[in-house]
């Protein structure tokens, strides 16, 4: 392809300068006008002049409380022991909360400090002081004052206001109109609910974008997929301009490939003002000015098709812009000091946004960073909380506080269980019976190997590690390498489940793999488990065992996080073997040839379950984990025995 046709950044700019870039360029009075609405209908509005109040609330003066009302100077001999007779009419007339004050009086006495004497009389033996228990006219609002000054945000309690006030209508700023336009010949439409082949994705940036902006009160609206062309980018654009829309979102082809059409449609109907930002994910973004049919400016921005991308792009430059427009304040999201639990590398010159799974242990709160791939989706929905690591730097080392931005609830961080180690299978289980407990508790479960599970136990960054640790001296698991790598610490070690380990091969098992040494052919691709995992350990055993140097084995040196990831790369065919537990095929469809039964255990800061230390969260776990009806559920996963579940694991001796 020639050079000619792709996009090329000259120019990166930090995302501050990128936002006030295109704010400057905004005439924000020519595209947001005003329009009059009822006042039952403002909540996310905010109004367009100042707001008085027409009437006062209340407009008389009301009994605040059931019982009599009096005149204060006429009450002030009554005291304990000395009652004093009030007759009615003269003295008192009996008032019910919220009547209009009787003229001539001036307080209320509750009616349980009044007792009766016969049908005319009463006494009390405490004296009343003007204005007590009264609601005075205007005593909320006064008419005439001041509600709400120009460009307030109105919310539910507003509208109360509005209405006791006498206010029945008000003029408000329009809501920013928004149109998404997906675009590529990739892409095919939900809508349709399609079935993806090779090289074709599900569209729904459009959705997520789409949310995030109603979040915002903007009107929202998606047209279908438009193809790879630049005739038909450039004509749904001119549509949306000429439609009267605010922002016109194009998701995707804002990159510098041969097909990334965002910006030479842009051009064609106005100017670019920023293509691409000092940040990762979300480089490619662009934003720009496009003039409609009557020579307004609109704002156009074009979304990276990478969906982390993509919500980058939006939250860092359009949502900023799009408060502006609304005269709202930008929304700020609650930030809490994080310990990582693993070090996070970084690129010198670009802002980098590393989303990450937060959990409090004992008295500070750990992150563990998740995928940092801009197609990682599921990174988005997992995490609790967002840092950034700044232009100049090159990473934060693990052990290091870092700030970090809360993308939820920070009750939701109380109510977290961190577990740091081996994947199973089985975590997904439990954390689907976690969440139906009275008191829901999250599972936010890291895959990083079994010996990275010890060494966040070791560093108090975790309540609990998955391992499946196999010693060949003591033929026993787990105990041996808690004595060495974590000898000051007291740990329990619970059993989750045995399971069976073996290779994970296509269905049929085209390739005829019996045993570890076919893994020394030629033909067969094999993908293999990260340094550090449990079964990566388990394969240099049954290597060893077999004489056979990693060398032989094609695809030793790639390596996955999970067993599930190990089982998609055989399904898809970019490996012919992988070595992985038997739920993973099962739950793939795939064939299975066993090697070897192993424990898989729960390491457990001793602490977490006994006396004034213990973590009800964890508890809650292991009540689980002994239950019936979870005990079932694991064994109709297939490859997996429960014999032992539940059960505390003693170091086999000598």
């Amino acid at each position: 392809m020639e050079n000619a046709k792709r996009n090329i950044y000259l120019k990166t700019l930090i995302i501050k300068e990128a936002v006030e870039n295109v704010r400057k360029e905004l005439n924000r009075e020519a595209l947001i006008k005003s329009e009059i609405i009822e006042s039952q209908n403002v909540v996310g509005r905010t109004n367009a002049e100042a707001i008085f109040a027409k009437y006062s609330s209340p407009t008389f003066h009301s009994a605040a409380m059931d019982g009599i009302a009096v005149t204060a100077n006429k009450t002030f001999v009554a005291r304990e022991g000395h009652p004093l007779v009030l007759e009615y009419g003269k003295d008192y007339l009996p008032v019910n909360t919220g009547n209009t004050m009787p003229d001539g009086f001036d307080s209320v006495i509750m009616i349980e400090q009044v007792v009766k004497i016969d049908e005319t009389k009463v006494s009390i033996e405490n004296p009343a002081f003007p204005w007590q228990h009264v609601r005075r006219i205007g005593e909320d609002i006064v008419a005439t004052e001041l509600l709400y000054p120009q460009n307030h945000r109105f919310s539910a309690y507003d509208v109360g206001v509005l209405l006791s006030a006498g206010i029945w209508e008000l003029k408000v700023w329009e809501p920013v109109k928004i149109r998404i336009i997906p675009t590529g010949d990739e892409i095919l439409d939900f809508t349709k609910r399609p079935e993806p082949k090779a090289g074709q994705v599900i569209e729904s940036n459009s959705q997520v974008l789409s949310a995030l902006a109603k979040a915002q009160g903007c009107i929202v609206e998606r047209i279908p997929p438009v193809p790879d062309t630049i005739e038909a980018v450039s004509k749904a654009l001119k549509e949306s301009l000429d439609a009267g829309i605010t922002l016109t979102i194009l998701c995707a082809g804002s990159s510098a490939g041969s097909k990334d059409f965002s910006r030479r449609a842009i051009e064609e109907h106005g100017r670019v003002i920023v293509h691409g930002i000092s940040a990762m994910p979300g480089k490619p973004a662009l934003l720009g000015l496009c003039k409609d049919n009557k020579g307004v400016e609109r704002l156009v921005a074009g979304a990276p098709g990478y969906p982390v991308s993509s919500i980058v792009a939006y939250e860092e430059l359009m949502s900023p812009l799009i408060s502006w427009l609304e005269r709202d304040f930008v929304a700020e999201r609650e930030s809490i000091d994080v310990e990582l639990t693993r070090s996070i590398p970084s690129k010198l010159g670009v802002e980098e946004f590393v989303r990450l799974s937060v959990g409090r242990v004992n008295n500070k709160f750990v992150a563990t960073p998740l995928g940092r791939g801009a197609g990682n989706l599921t990174t988005l929905s997992k995490a609790h909380a967002v840092t950034r690591l700044p232009l100049n730097s090159e990473g934060a080392e693990q052990g290091k506080l870092v700030k970090a931005t809360l993308v939820r609830p920070r009750v939701e961080l109380e109510s977290t269980l961190v577990c740091v180690g081996s994947h199973d299978n089985i975590l997904d289980l439990l954390a689907d019976e976690l969440m139906t407990l009275d008191k829901p508790i999250r599972l936010a479960s890291t895959h990083v190997g079994s010996m990275g599970g010890l060494t966040a136990l070791k560093n108090g960054s975790c309540h609990f590690a998955g391992t499946h640790l196999f010693d060949p001296e003591t033929s026993d698991f787990n105990h041996s390498f808690l004595k060495k790598y974590l000898p000051e610490k007291q740990i329990t070690l619970i059993n989750l489940a045995l399971r069976h380990q073996g290779f994970i091969v296509a269905k049929g098992n085209q390739k005829n793999i019996k045993d570890i040494h076919d893994l020394t052919r030629n033909d067969v691709k094999f993908i293999n488990r990260q340094r550090g995992a449990g079964t990566r350990i388990l394969l240099d055993y049954h290597l060893k065992q077999a004489k056979i140097d990693p060398k032989q084995v094609l695809g030793y040196d790639k390596e996955e996080f999970t067993h599930m990831t190990v089982a998609v790369n055989v399904l898809t065919g970019t490996a012919d073997c992988g070595l992985g537990i038997k739920a993973a095929a099962t739950a793939l469809g795939l064939d299975f040839i066993p090697l070897a039964i192993e424990r898989y255990d729960l390491a457990i800061p001793s602490e977490y379950l006994e006396g004034a230390t213990a973590e009800p969260k964890m508890l809650a776990l292991l009540d689980i984990i002994r239950s019936e009806s979870f005990l079932k559920r694991v064994e109709a996963l297939g490859g997996y025995e429960t014999k032992l579940s539940g059960q505390v694991q003693v170091a086999k001796t000598k």
